[in-house]
């Protein structure tokens, strides 16, 4: 036991001595801007995201000994960041404000396990832009007086941003500037009453003005942002007395009866100030005199009577009652008069009764036409009417009862007798296509008497019909397909105009005008469009009419309607081909192309489908049904493997092609095609026979290339020729144009292989002999004919001429000289018999096609 005890004392002196002997930890100092150390002047935006890592603990123990990192917080405010006690980075764990906290206290400690390190930091929440400004002291009431001066200061709005720098600025303007009469200082929030306006109080009691407060703007979880808020002012304007009294109720009318009592009251004048917010006091009294029958109490206005109405001598009264404001002292008051009527009636026993101008009548009818102009007075009826009684008891009101809104009667409240008006309130309900007959009864009924006596007059209105319609057509446009192959007079489609009217006005007419109408009518009565009899329609030429058809009363009023006519197509053209026998060269391993066109105006009567009809043997070409494109079956690879294939051994062939569209029925046409077939080899044996035998079935190029070779020569020509003149013209002298011609070396003629190939060729033409077949219905006329079979071109005639005269002809290569036949030379075999044919067969061709154009021209 001892020993134990000993052992356990000696280890703890010996921990208590390394204790003393082991440093503590401690932060590194990066100062300000660092984002790792002891968070000395450490500064963070209150908008920074929660979750965001703002900042690293670095510290370091002398010892190396691992360490570890923890914050703390006050126990009476929030934990605003976390920390990770291995690495010592710290998260952002609660939003910031730093309108509401600015600095953040936090203690920070460092520890190697045995000794803790303690500092106490400071975070600053450094601003954005997250505030809107805030008006102050809402609401905004203002009492401002009507005669306020233009341009003066009505009120102070301010408004308060808890922002710091640009976002924290506030500036002010009004909403609707247009429409105001108030402007607002940007800087101060001055509101004032702009140059050139006024207030009114009697027009405008209050102005409702709506203010901007914007702050400057600022950055806000990066980006610009600006704020604003609104606020209403409301503007009372406060009355200032510059109007003068007005009298309520006028006129004024006021009855005595035979048994009313000496000082009761008869009727009372109202009137008030026309200032209405601070009115003043009204004093009122009698102008005229009254021979003391009549007085007014000067403070309410009551008019009584002080005699007995069985003492009056007159029936009527007219008194003037003058007002008069009670201003403060020493200023005067304003005044107003009206006059005021008492009449002297006698008790109620007479009911009010309706007068014609032969007597009491209760029915009175009119005759008018329809849609008379607003407010006009109905002049044909003379209606009056009376009331016996005198006084209240003759005052009665005048209404109609029958559809509302049409006519007012007036006046409406008669006091014994009056002359009856009605006048129009409604013109448009005033339609004789709606109701040939208004009918309405005149109510006359007492106003104030127990008795309430009435009586009714009925009024009937016939009313006639007037030219207010205008013709309208069920359909603003019409639609309408016909074949193009319709004959003329054709129906095309029909129009319907209406024209409610009556009459002569009711009836319609119609017509057709415009660029597309020529070849249409319509009948006038009936409005049916048909073609014109001689009208002969083509969908090819124009598929498509538009013109406008005009609907017309007698009167000239008019609608209008728009008409579109399509024409259908129809299969009604062949295929045709630019000649019916056509000559192609092809050269092995290429095609050759038959176009044919139709000239239908709509698919599918102009898609054409191309086919061979008739061939020998029927296995050597191909053909594209949609392109027309002819070629030698893949198994044919050679001059050679042809040659083998022909019963003859000929390279020239005569094919029978048809042309057939998709309409429905469908129409055909067939061609000759005389093909000649060569290869790459005898193209190369010649430059000028590959030219001609490329340009053979275009003559039309070759001519283009020899002009281009004559324009370049002769250009050429020209530059030399005015060269030499200019340079002898410098030496004064004329020289001598020596012209030196020498002969191209003739190549070896090739003669054996060109007289066997025109020898097949001929021997070809001549056995193959197509014969057409019996032409159907769909065909074309110019199939029905039989085709000559091709021959070899010959050379043509030359013409007569004098010996002395000489004849250019263009041809493919170049322009041959015509001379008398003592003086035509020998054909030369520079290039050949194959060259020769050509020459004569392609000028053949050109010499066609002039004669073509000159017939057509």
């Amino acid at each position: 036991m001892r020993l134990g005890r000993r052992a356990a004392l000696i280890l703890g002196v010996l921990r208590i001595y390394l204790a003393q002997a082991n440093f503590a930890p401690h932060f590194f100092d990066n100062g300000a801007g660092s984002t790792n150390g002891n968070m000395a002047l450490f500064s963070l935006p209150e908008d920074t995201p929660v979750g965001s890592h703002v900042y690293t603990l670095n510290g370091t123990d002398p010892e190396g000994e691992p360490i570890s990192y923890h914050i703390s917080f006050d126990p009476s405010t929030r934990n605003v960041f976390s920390v990770d006690p291995n690495v010592g980075s710290i998260t952002l764990v609660e939003e910031l404000d730093r309108e509401k906290e600015d600095e953040i206290e936090a203690i920070i400690s460092i520890s190697d396990g045995l000794n803790l390190v303690a500092e106490k930091v400071v975070i600053l929440v450094t601003d954005a832009n997250d505030e809107a400004p805030r008006f102050i002291q809402e609401p905004y009431v203002v009492l401002v007086p009507e005669n306020t001066p233009p341009g003066s200061s009505i009120f102070k709005v301010h408004a308060e941003d808890k922002d710091t720098g640009s976002g924290g600025s506030v500036t002010y303007f009004l909403q609707n500037l247009h429409s105001s009469k108030f402007t607002m200082d940007r800087h101060s929030g001055v509101l004032r009453l702009q140059t050139g306006a006024t207030l009114d109080y009697e027009k405008s009691r209050t102005h409702f003005i709506t203010v901007v407060a914007k702050d400057g703007g600022g950055r806000l979880r990066g980006a610009d942002v600006m704020f604003s808020a609104t606020a209403t002012v409301t503007i009372n304007v406060e009355d200032v007395q510059d109007t003068a009294p007005i009298f309520v109720g006028t006129p004024y009318y006021g009855y005595v009866y035979e048994d009313t009592l000496p000082g009761s009251e008869v009727l009372t004048v109202v009137a008030i100030d026309g200032d209405r917010g601070k009115p003043n006091h009204i004093l009122y009294r009698l102008l005229n005199e009254s021979d003391g029958i009549f007085e007014i109490n000067e403070t309410t206005g009551a008019i009584s009577v002080l005699q007995s109405p069985a003492q009056l001598r007159r029936e009527v009264y007219e008194l003037h009652v003058q007002v008069t404001e009670v201003n403060s002292p020493g200023s005067p008051g304003a005044q107003a008069m009206v006059p005021v009527t008492i009449r002297i009636v006698d008790l109620n026993n007479h009911p009010p009764t309706f007068y014609g101008e032969s007597g009491p009548q209760n029915k009175f009818e009119l005759s008018m036409y329809e849609h008379p102009p607003q407010g006009e007075i109905l002049r044909g009826l003379k209606i009056t009417v009376n009331d016996s009684d005198q006084g209240a008891n003759a005052k009665f009101n005048l209404r109609l009862v029958g559809p509302g809104g049409i006519f007012r009667v007036v006046p409406q409240t008669v006091l014994n007798e009056a002359q009856v008006t009605i006048i129009v309130e409604n013109s448009a309900a005033i339609d004789f296509e709606k109701s040939k007959l208004l009918t309405f009864k005149l109510l006359a009924i007492e106003v104030n008497t127990p008795e309430k006596f009435s009586s009714t007059a009925d009024i009937v209105i016939q009313l006639l019909d007037t030219n207010d319609n205008v013709p309208k057509f069920t359909s603003p446009y019409y639609i309408a397909r016909i074949p193009e192959n319709s004959p003329g007079g054709s129906n095309v489609v029909a129009v319907t105009a209406v024209d409610p009217d009556t009459g002569p006005w009711g009836k319609v007419q119609y017509s057709i005008y415009g660029t597309g109408s020529d070849l249409f009518l319509i009948h006038p009565s009936t409005g049916l469009i048909y073609t014109q009899p001689w009208a002969s329609l083509d969908a090819e030429g124009t598929s498509r009419y538009n013109f406008y058809v005009k609907a017309e009363d007698m009167d000239g009023r008019y609608s209008l309607a728009e008409v579109f006519v399509t024409l259908l197509d129809v299969n009604d053209h062949y295929p045709q081909f630019v000649q019916s026998i056509q000559e192609k060269t092809m050269v092995l391993g290429t095609s050759v192309k038959i176009e044919a066109t139709d000239q239908d105006a709509e698919e599918p009567n102009n898609l054409v489908d191309y086919s061979i009809t008739r061939a020998e043997p029927i296995n050597v070409f191909d053909i594209d049904a949609h392109t027309g494109e002819i070629w030698l079956k893949n198994s044919i690879h050679s001059l050679e493997a042809l040659h083998n294939i022909t019963p003859s051994g000929d390279y020239s062939w005569s094919l029978q092609v048809q042309a057939k569209d998709r309409g429905s029925p469908s129409f055909s046409t067939t061609a000759l095609l005389k093909i000649d077939i060569t290869d790459t080899e005898t193209l190369s044996r010649g430059s000028m026979a590959a030219f001609l035998i490329q340009t053979k079935d275009n003559p039309m190029k070759a001519v283009g290339v020899l002009a281009g070779v004559m324009a370049t020569v002769v250009a050429i020509t020209v530059l030399i020729s005015t060269a030499t003149f200019w340079r002898n013209k410098k030496s004064n002298k004329v020289l001598p144009v020596k012209r030196v011609l020498r002969r191209r070396p003739s190549p070896a003629p090739h003669t054996v292989r060109t007289e066997w190939l025109k020898f097949r060729r001929t021997k070809a033409a001549s056995k193959f002999i197509l014969k057409e077949d019996t032409p159907n219905e769909n065909c074309n006329n110019s199939s029905a004919q039989i085709t000559v079979p091709p021959r070899a071109p010959a050379l043509p005639q030359p013409p007569k001429m004098a010996s002395s005269t000489k004849q250019t002809v263009p041809t493919v290569s170049g322009s041959i000289t015509l001379q008398s036949p003592q003086e035509l030379p020998k054909p030369k075999p520079l290039e050949g018999s194959i060259q020769s044919s050509l020459v004569s067969e392609l000028k053949q061709k050109f010499e066609k096609k002039i004669l073509d154009n000159k017939a057509y021209f």
